[in-house]
């Protein structure tokens, strides 16, 4: 493992908890879209996919074990779950039944997603914060 590896590894997922935190975001500012920027149906829920990002397998024994390089967004995918249907007779885009569908978000999971994003952001800025001491410590060391 390099000497920057585990600043790389910290600043990968900083990046990734705040695209996880933007997603959050725009899911629960949609929570009652009832359509979407191209009129059709209603906003669906999304979620990001993240991955192991760049690990490599070394040439001897010791370097043989996987070393991972942080993590990446693999892209941002729609919740299959479907959609809720509500009773609202006068809303503009209710059915002739008098049921409208709604976003299949549910503001309690977005805001449990959003602190757990939080929580992992704050995780990865005090790793970093504790990497860039012991790299001041060994350096004051080395004097």
């Amino acid at each position: 493992m390099g000497l920057f590896d585990a600043l790389d590894a910290s600043g990968s997922a900083l990046s990734a908890e705040r695209v996880r935190m933007d997603v959050t975001a725009e899911n629960l500012a949609n929570a009652q879209s009832t359509r979407t920027a191209n009129g059709q149906g209603p906003y669906r829920r999304k979620e990001v996919v993240l991955q192991e990002a760049g690990a490599g397998v070394g040439a001897s024994f010791a370097d043989s074990l996987r070393v991972a390089r942080g993590v990446k967004v693999a892209g941002i995918v729609e919740d299959p779950s479907p959609s809720r249907k509500v009773y609202d007779p006068g809303h503009p885009d209710a059915d002739a039944k008098g049921y409208v569908s709604m976003p299949n978000v549910n503001t309690v999971t977005e805001m449990t997603d959003l602190i757990g994003a939080s929580r992992a952001y704050e995780a990865n800025v005090t790793a970093m914060q504790t990497t860039k001491t012991m790299f001041a410590r060994t350096l004051d060391l080395l004097k």
